[in-house]
């Protein structure tokens, strides 16, 4: 048989029974080549040019999956909407039924073939996910990751449920603590846990697990016990305002002391504090967005507390529409303010301006400026990805003011693993 020449390509795939719907892969991909539904994460084959950006920042490992495939017969995103797991590999008589010798090499685009996103005339083009760290800082603790994969679930119970909001209002943030027992469990600072809802979607299949970061540091919510916590936003309507229940969130804020819950995890290896003494971290944070910045600022008080504190400053910017939806406003003011330097911003008070986190940070510029010229300062985003671009342009901003080269400092930022962008 004669072999016609068939163009072969590596197409890279996500794997729907591992993927956590984290959001990290699309929001890296720096070509727009991911997408996805309410059910799976895809990407399109016409677009994906391999740079394997989004291969490292994905906590589970789900996104680094390949298929030999003929070009023509790549799998369409459509396709791969409708997939609760992966198809097998083509088999070498599939491939040569489909025209493709035994020896052919498959083609990976080269990085630069990247289309690069549109843009006005004369306005160039910012991309704030570009200076997001990849890496943990040099001297954050190593972390254990996907001990619980979605196939095999571990079991918590829980142990306290409160709303962390003012009562009273409409938009409640609730404040979660998941007991392990004698199961493993180990978390560090910023990184995550998903928790499966029971019971099944309206196609019938099991709900998959959602993301929560963890709000507790590394010894437990209580020290020494086998705990952990989650803020949890209870979700009873979508970014248009429309109503919508949110299955997940609505499960977690309903649970009762004693409950059952199925938990996979943990995740995350990058977005994790230093363990520096004299490192200095700046936290960027709106809404839940606030818990791995609850579990950071907890560490390190548990540490000044045992005289284990070297002097690294701890400045927080935290954002809310009002400050009866910020979660823990009334213990952030019991902190002292020798420890913790925290600035607010709420964008929907009543007879006030709107001020949003990257209002705040403008506003200490003078600060933020020496802070970026130490090389021990660590910057932490978390929070509804519309506010990662201000966030990001302030930073540059403020450098820029101070007479700094933000492409040098932003590149440091990056390669040192000390700007970490965590939005959803």
């Amino acid at each position: 048989m004669n072999m016609v020449e068939v163009n072969v390509i590596k197409q890279h795939l996500i794997d729907p029974e591992i993927c956590i719907r984290c959001n990290t892969c699309e929001a890296t991909c720096p070509v727009g080549a991911i997408t996805h539904d309410d059910r799976n994460y895809v990407v399109n084959a016409d677009v994906c040019n391999s740079c394997m950006a989004c291969i490292s920042p994905c906590p589970t490992g789900s996104i680094d999956n390949w298929r030999t495939m003929p070009a023509v017969r790549a799998y369409s995103i459509e396709e791969q909407l409708t997939w609760d797991e992966l198809p097998a590999e083509l088999t070498p008589e599939q491939l040569e039924a489909e025209g493709v010798s035994a020896d052919a090499e498959p083609q990976m685009p080269p990085p630069s073939a990247a289309p690069q996103p549109p843009s006005e005339p004369g306005e160039p083009v910012f991309n704030s996910a570009q200076y997001g760290a990849t890496t943990p800082p040099w001297s954050a603790a190593h972390a254990y990751t996907n001990l619980h994969p979605p196939k095999k679930p571990t079991t918590a119970t829980v142990v306290g449920n409160f709303n962390c909001t003012e009562a009273g209002f409409e938009n409640q943030t609730h404040h979660i603590v998941l007991d392990f027992g004698s199961m493993p469990f180990p978390v560090l600072e910023g990184q995550s846990l998903g928790i499966i809802p029971p019971g099944t979607d309206a196609n019938g299949k099991p709900h998959f697990a959602r993301q929560y970061s963890v709000a507790s540091p590394r010894n437990g919510e209580r020290p020494g016990y086998n705990n952990v916590s989650l803020t949890v936003k209870r979700v009873t309507a979508d970014y248009q305002g429309k109503p919508v229940r949110g299955v997940a969130s609505n499960y977690v804020c309903d649970l009762k002391v004693g409950d059952k819950v199925q938990v996979v995890g943990p995740f995350g290896a990058s977005f994790l504090m230093p363990n520096h003494p004299r490192s200095h971290i700046i936290m960027i944070c709106t809404g839940t967005g606030s818990a791995p910045m609850r579990a950071m600022t907890e560490w390190r008080r548990r540490l000044r507390k045992s005289g284990k504190f070297e002097g690294g400053k701890l400045m927080l910017f935290f954002g809310a529409r009002t400050q009866q939806e910020l979660p823990y406003f009334g213990p952030l003011q019991t902190l002292p303010k020798d420890f913790i330097d925290i600035n607010f911003a709420f964008s929907r008070t009543p007879g006030q301006p709107k001020r949003y986190v990257q209002d705040a940070m403008r506003s200490r510029a003078a600060d933020l400026a020496e802070l970026l010229k130490d090389g021990q300062s660590h910057f932490y985003v978390c929070g509804l990805k519309s506010m990662e671009e201000g966030v990001v342009l302030a930073l540059r901003d403020v450098a820029t003011e101070a007479g700094l080269d933000w492409d040098t400092v932003g590149a440091s930022l990056k390669s040192e693993g000390r700007l970490h962008l965590e939005t959803y």
